[in-house]
């Protein structure tokens, strides 16, 4: 083919690719600066930070997505490693969101998964970063939480969903309720993202098996620290016993 040909083939495509990132962009409400307005580079810059943002956040909710709120875990536990600061990780799931499926049909089960994240945006601090982990399971991390308010933050948050009714697109008012675990990151010790995260299901798993519309938290600030923990802030697999 000739090179004539070549080149416009390839240009018709990245045409292309720029109609659907500036589509996509446009659907998920992000501004941006007109092309035919703004400096080509501005212009890009502008479509490139908007892709990038949106593929941190989840596309129902406008959330944290799964991928970004893991790396900001990890961010937080090297922080609470360096600092021995608090931190509390909590997860939240919606309680019988089955039945409202069933009930109503999965359009009114998006339109009350986004309530609820939009009121567990409405519960906490700017700092803090709220992420849908998964179908109608969301995480909160809550950076220098000192324990005394970390119960109290997360009946907030519970009280909260609870007494607000969320309008269904038929016109019906519903009222859910969640179920709440949480976990504070080990004080001095590099964890990982997967260990803290399994402290806090385990919390929900305590929530649900005791009725659900509750909030359990580890009692611990420090928490129980794991084998792996152990060898993880010291590199070596035993553990001193002076150190228990």
């Amino acid at each position: 083919m000739p090179t004539a040909a070549l080149t416009h083939d390839a240009l018709r495509l990245t045409e292309l690719k720029l109609e659907q990132a500036l589509s996509l962009l446009q659907q998920a409400g992000y501004p941006l600066p007109s092309l035919a307005e703004a400096p080509a580079t501005i212009a890009l810059q502008a479509i490139i930070d908007g892709l990038c943002d949106l593929s941190l956040r989840d596309a129902l909710t406008g959330l944290a997505n799964r991928r970004h709120f893991r790396a900001v875990l990890e961010r937080e536990i090297d922080r609470v490693a360096r600092t021995g600061e608090s931190a509390l990780l909590l997860v939240v799931d919606i309680d019988h969101f089955k039945h409202v499926n069933d009930t109503h049909g999965h359009a009114a089960g998006d339109v009350v998964i986004q309530a609820v994240g939009q009121r567990l945006s409405e519960c906490v601090r700017p700092m803090d970063t709220v992420a849908r982990f998964g179908g109608e399971e969301f995480a909160m991390v809550l950076p220098n939480c000192h324990p005394v308010y970390g119960e109290a933050v997360a009946e907030r948050i519970r009280r909260t969903i609870e007494g607000r009714a969320i309008r269904l697109p038929s016109g019906q008012d519903v009222h859910v309720t969640v179920s709440i675990g949480g976990a504070f990151a080990p004080q001095w010790v590099r964890s990982s993202a997967a260990l803290w995260t399994e402290r806090a299901d385990l919390q929900l798993y305590c929530a649900k098996t005791e009725g659900r519309n509750r909030v359990c938290l580890e009692q611990s600030v420090v928490s129980s620290v794991s084998s792996e923990e152990k060898s993880l802030l010291f590199g070596v697999t035993a553990w001193d016993d002076s150190l228990e």
